[in-house]
C-alpha cells in the first residue's frame, strides 16, 4: 500500500505532533471489509527496526478505498509514518481484533467513550453510525482531552450534530476561555447519568480510563455484553 495523504491535526500550543495518515491500496487493489474499530499493522518495506506498530484504523468500513490512521509522532515506527510524504510505500496488515461490532445492538442508544487519540477508532464507528444512522437510537460522543489545545478533530465532531449525534468533550486541565467540562470522561457520564437499558457502549483509551468507566457504566446499568472493547 501506499500513502495518498497526510494532515496535521495537533495545534503548536499542545506541544505534540498528530496526524490523519491516508493510506490506499496499490493498483488493482482493494481493502477487504472490516469492522469500525478494528486495527491494523504498520510497517516500512525492508525495515524491521523500529519495528511495524499497530494503530486503529480511523476510516469506515465502507470505503473501500482507503485507511485512515490518527497517529501521535512518538519514538518509534510512529515517528517514521508521521513524517512520510505522499507516494511512499508502507507494509499494512489486517484488518484484525474485535472492533465494535454494533451488528448485534441494532435499536439500541450507542455511547462512544474515547480520550486522546483513543477517538481514532471511535471516528470509524461514528461515520459507519452515520451511514446507517435508522438503525440505532440515540448516539452520544464523550471526547476527554488533557487541555483544550490537545483536542482532536474539532471541526468533524461539531458538525455531527446533523446527523443527530451529539457530543460532550471535556477536558482534564482547563483555560479562561473555556466553558466545557472540565474533568475525567467518567465525570461527565456520571453527570449525565445514561440510561443503561436498551443500549450499548464502546470504550477507547488508557486503561486506566477504559476501567474507570467500566466501573461508571455499571453503575447506570449498563452490563458488561453491552460494553464493547475494540481489542
Amino acid at each position: 500500500m501506499r500513502v495518498k495523504a497526510s494532515e496535521l491535526l495537533s495545534t503548536p500550543e499542545s506541544g505534540e505532533t498528530i496526524i490523519r495518515l491516508e493510506i490506499e491500496p496499490l493498483p488493482g487493489k482493494r481493502i477487504e471489509p472490516f469492522i469500525p474499530g478494528q486495527i491494523a499493522r504498520i510497517g516500512l518495506p525492508g525495515l524491521n527496526d523500529p519495528k511495524p506498530g499497530y494503530f486503529a484504523i480511523a476510516s469506515e468500513p465502507s470505503r473501500p478505498d482507503v485507511f485512515e490512521f490518527v497517529i501521535k509522532h512518538r519514538p518509534g515506527i510512529a515517528s517514521l509514518l508521521a513524517s512520510l510524504e505522499p507516494g511512499a510505500t508502507v507494509e499494512v496488515e489486517g484488518p484484525m481484533g474485535h472492533g465494535f461490532d454494533l451488528g448485534p445492538h441494532k435499536g439500541s442508544d450507542v455511547y462512544l467513550i474515547g480520550v486522546g487519540t483513543g477517538v481514532a477508532p471511535l471516528r470509524s464507528v461514528w461515520r459507519e453510525l452515520i451511514t446507517h444512522r435508522e438503525d440505532f437510537g440515540s448516539v452520544h460522543i464523550y471526547c476527554g482531552f488533557l487541555t483544550p489545545c490537545h483536542r482532536l478533530l474539532t471541526d468533524e465532531l461539531e458538525a455531527l450534530a446533523e446527523h443527530d449525534i451529539e457530543v460532550s468533550v471535556s477536558v482534564t486541565n482547563g483555560s479562561e476561555d473555556w466553558n466545557g467540562p472540565i474533568g475525567y470522561v467518567q465525570d461527565a457520564l456520571r453527570h449525565d447519568a445514561p440510561n443503561g437499558q436498551n443500549s450499548v457502549a464502546c470504550l477507547a483509551g488508557m486503561n486506566a480510563m477504559v476501567d474507570a468507566c467500566r466501573e461508571t457504566l455499571h453503575n447506570l446499568d449498563f452490563d458488561d455484553r453491552h460494553i464493547l472493547l475494540n481489542f
